[in-house]
């Protein structure tokens, strides 16, 4: 079977001079406002129809005012309170996705709860900007079957995913691809020896070298657990055996990531360390769009792009990542479960930062694996994994 973003499944196109009206949600978070950088710079091709932040009210508020969509929603107390006024309807997420008049959900709510809303769009038959990578970790299967059976795409927003795609464009098929290289800098800690791993602060943990992320997946950089994370969605995204996929480190983050074919020719996708690039490229595809505000790559500057292996003893939430994907069923679930509260224990100063793949570990050599589960079983073993990873690391 192809892959299913190189298959010639029924799609949606838009004419470049076509408005394009979105359902954002994520807004208020690092993809969300990134997204509405890019909206602000291409007024004329887009309009904002729903918008669902986080608990930042105040900005949320903000983005309701300056982008006037008709339907808002955020978790947070006293939501309602700030929005009234505003002309907008207050609607839950899975509402807004299923609006008629949204032609294009961007999915950037951070975590596990960007799955039901992911769900609901496909049902609902709307192409959706997938950038929360923990919808196909969790539930790739079902995912990406909804997606086929609905004719509906999903359009990568991560910059390595996007990258691949970019570079498989007028390519034939899955049988022409040897294998993917997924990029990875190494994060704030990559020349930290393990010492000084053992004291790193989240403060520090939050630094990183080249890009603008929200905190989770600053922090999943870090321990490369983002990496693992991308290896499961590339295997769902592009129909890859998980042996077709390798992760290389390459510190610069100028090549976000390279296809290698059957013949021994590479191609790689290169661009400036900004979000803003695979985002605007989901939004307009299948054109590409002058956009002034958006950086350049200036290679003389850069002067060498570098490449290496990536040591899994240095990285053991890239190895957990790996043999959770390998075990399949409800494993990836339980990683992804076990990991969300093991960093949001790091950064509240609940634990240290290398105590985070030890806690990982502890609580998947405690599940007990299902094979083909269904969306409830997928669930249940995310709910028994964040009980056990508040439980404790020993």
């Amino acid at each position: 079977m192809r892959p299913y973003l190189l298959a010639a499944a029924p799609q949606v196109t838009f004419a470049v001079q076509t408005m394009k009206r979105l359902a954002i949600l994520g807004s208020t978070g690092s993809i969300g406002t990134q997204t509405l950088d890019v909206v602000r710079s291409l007024r004329e091709h887009f309009q904002v129809v729903a918008l669902s932040g986080g608990r930042n009210v105040q900005l949320l508020q903000q983005q309701v005012e300056e982008f006037r969509p008709l339907l808002a929603h955020s978790p947070a107390p006293g939501a309602a309170r700030a929005l009234a006024g505003s002309g907008a309807r207050l609607a839950p997420p899975e509402e807004m996705v299923a609006h008629p008049q949204v032609d294009l959900v961007v999915m950037a709510i951070a975590g596990s709860p960007a799955l039901s809303p992911t769900m609901a769009a496909l049902v609902a038959g709307k192409p959706v900007a997938l950038a929360s990578k923990e919808a196909l970790v969790m539930a790739g299967g079902i995912v990406m079957k909804e997606a086929r059976d609905r004719g509906v795409e999903l359009l990568p927003v991560d910059s390595e995913h996007s990258a691949i795609w970019q570079c498989l464009q007028g390519e034939k098929g899955q049988e022409e691809i040897a294998r993917i290289l997924l990029t990875a800098s190494g994060g704030a800690f990559r020349d930290h020896t393990q010492e000084q791993l053992e004291h790193v602060t989240p403060q520090e943990a939050l630094h990183h070298p080249t890009w603008r992320m929200g905190q989770k997946v600053t922090v999943d950089s870090a321990t490369l657990m983002n990496k693992g994370l991308e290896v499961i969605e590339a295997h769902w995204l592009f129909e890859l055996s998980f042996d077709r996929i390798k992760v290389v480190m390459h510190r610069e983050s100028i090549v976000h990531s390279l296809v290698e074919f059957v013949d021994g020719s590479v191609k790689g996708q290169l661009g400036a360390p900004d979000m803003r690039l695979p985002i605007q490229y989901a939004l307009t595809h299948p054109h590409r769009l002058p956009n002034e505000t958006l950086p350049r790559v200036d290679l003389a500057a850069v002067g060498k792009l570098t490449f290496g292996d990536v040591d899994l003893g240095r990285y053991p939430c890239l190895r957990l990542a790996l043999e959770a994907a390998r075990a399949g069923g409800t494993c990836p679930a339980v990683l992804n479960a076990a990991d969300e509260v093991a960093v949001e224990r790091f950064l509240a100063g609940d634990m240290a930062f290398l105590d985070i793949p030890r806690l990982v570990e502890r609580v998947l050599g405690q599940h007990q694996a299902m094979a083909d589960p269904d969306l409830d079983t997928i669930l249940a073993a995310d709910t028994w994994a964040r009980a056990q990873a508040r439980e404790g690391i020993h």
